[in-house]
C-alpha cells in the first residue's frame, strides 16, 4: 500500500510493502562495496538496526551515518547496524573512507530496490529511499519502525537505539 512523507516540504509517495511492528522481517538482497550481492540473512541471529536514507551526499544523511557509526561500538556483538541507500557502491565507499565509517555495514539498494520495496521505503517519483529506521530482533521479527515524516529531518536515534539495546540483552 502506498503512503506519503514529505521531501523538502513537498508530498512524495512511498511504494512497496509498508513495514509493521510484529511481522517477520523480509529477507532482501543488496550490493556491497565490491559489487557483490549480499543477503540480509547473513545477519540472522543478531539484532539489526536498518538505517535507511536517500544519499550519502547530503548533510542529514551524513549525520545519520556518523551517528550510527559512533553508537555501533557501544551496542555490543549482538547488534549490527546496516546502512542502506541507493547510492552507487563507489560513492558509499568514498563516503565511508572520508568519514571514518567503519562500524556500520553499508550497502546499496540501487540494482533492484529489493530492500526498499519489501520495507516500503521507495520514493516513487525519485527512485530514492526515504529516511527511516527499522529494528529487527534475533528471531527476525520487526520490533521498531520509523518512516521519518519529513525526509530532510533526522530519525529518532534514541528510540531505535533503546529498542536495539533492550533486544540485545
Amino acid at each position: 500500500m502506498d503512503h506519503k512523507v514529505t521531501f523538502g516540504g513537498k508530498p512524495v509517495t512511498l511504494v512497496g510493502n509498508r513495514c509493521k511492528v510484529g511481522e517477520i522481517a523480509p529477507v532482501f538482497t543488496v550490493t556491497d562495496a565490491g559489487l557483490q550481492p549480499v543477503s540480509s540473512d547473513v545477519f540472522q541471529g543478531k539484532v539489526r538496526i536498518y538505517s535507511v536514507f536517500p544519499s550519502v551526499d547530503t548533510p542529514v544523511c551524513s549525520l545519520q551515518n556518523i551517528r550510527f557509526n559512533r553508537e555501533a561500538s557501544k551496542l555490543g556483538d549482538n547488534v549490527v547496524v546496516v546502512s542502506l541507500s541507493v547510492d552507487l557502491p563507489f560513492a558509499q565507499k568514498r563516503f565511508c573512507a572520508a568519514e571514518g565509517i567503519d562500524r556500520v555495514h553499508v550497502f546499496s539498494d540501487y540494482k533492484e530496490l529489493d530492500f526498499g520495496m519489501k520495507y516500503g521505503f521507495v520514493i516513487d517519483s525519485l527512485r530514492l529511499l526515504a529516511r527511516g529506521v527499522v529494528v529487527v530482533d534475533r528471531d527476525d521479527v520487526v520490533r521498531y519502525v520509523e518512516y521519518v515524516p519529513e525526509v530532510t529531518h533526522e530519525p529518532d536515534y534514541e528510540k531505535a537505539l533503546a529498542m536495539a539495546r533492550g533486544l540485545a540483552k
